[in-house]
């Protein structure tokens, strides 16, 4: 996943808001979200070819996304997937900063990472490209392909649009971040993060939604999780060469 922006505990009317994008080769094979049949609390995607997931959250209220970290030297190949690193948060029991303690210790197995992991009462960060576990504090965050917050524009306008989206009665979330997960305007050249990509590259990288001819925006993800512990899950799914996308809903309520 390439792109999330994350509202925790910022509005009287829910808990967590999650607008996100997972890009991705168009030949990995994917499965889109559901509850899995080998941990049926657990309901998210699955990367068919490691078995881990991006993205994804359990009727038990625990929830985790995984974004790669893009910079030089990045490309070289990790002996473990970051998708387990999801997948194992959401199938086990530890809080969320003693998983994430865990995860910065074994961070070298791993191509660049930053993972976020909560359970509805504490929300934490760790990244394998920064030292230190993160309680996050309530706000509303940005994360792309570097560190939390990174200004990037795509990061900016994900906080923009999740904040924008909380204004007032926060009652109408799903239609606009969902419009700004499909944005595809490019970033002026001024705004560009220099990755070691290229300028073309990094052009074509820089909207929300990317679209190129072996990679792109394969899912477009809202989560919200009310006060009352109502989760509303809306993924769109993008089918290479396919137009338009397939659309699910999932809705459950956490346990009191």
């Amino acid at each position: 996943m390439c792109l999330i922006g994350l509202a925790w505990r910022a509005h009287p009317r829910w808990r967590l808001v999650v607008a996100a994008n997972r890009d991705e080769l168009y030949a990995r094979p994917t499965a889109p979200a559901a509850f899995w049949e080998d941990a049926p609390e657990v309901l998210a995607g699955r990367d068919l070819r490691a078995g881990g997931t991006w993205m994804g959250i359990t009727r038990a209220g625990r929830f985790a996304a995984v974004t790669n970290y893009h910079g030089s030297g990045e490309m070289r190949p990790a002996p473990r997937s970051r998708g387990g690193l999801v997948a194992g948060f959401l199938r086990g029991t530890e809080s969320p900063g003693a998983y994430a303690r865990g995860v910065e210790a074994a961070g070298g197995e791993y191509g660049g990472f930053n993972l976020l992991v909560g359970d509805g009462g504490a929300l934490a960060y760790v990244s394998n490209r920064a030292p230190g576990v993160r309680l996050l504090e309530p706000g509303v965050y940005g994360l792309s392909n570097h560190l939390l917050d990174t200004p990037w524009p795509k990061v900016r306008r994900a906080r923009d649009a999740v904040r924008q989206a909380l204004a007032g009665d926060g009652g109408e979330l799903d239609a606009p971040l969902l419009e700004m997960l499909a944005d595809r305007i490019v970033a002026a050249d001024g705004e560009l993060p220099d990755t070691g990509v290229g300028i073309e590259r990094a052009r074509l990288l820089s909207p929300p939604f990317i679209a190129t001819d072996l990679y792109g925006t394969r899912a477009s993800t809202v989560l919200s999780v009310a006060a009352d512990g109502e989760v509303r899950f809306v993924e769109r799914t993008v089918t290479p060469g396919v137009q338009g996308w397939t659309e699910a809903r999932h809705r459950f309520s956490l346990p009191r």
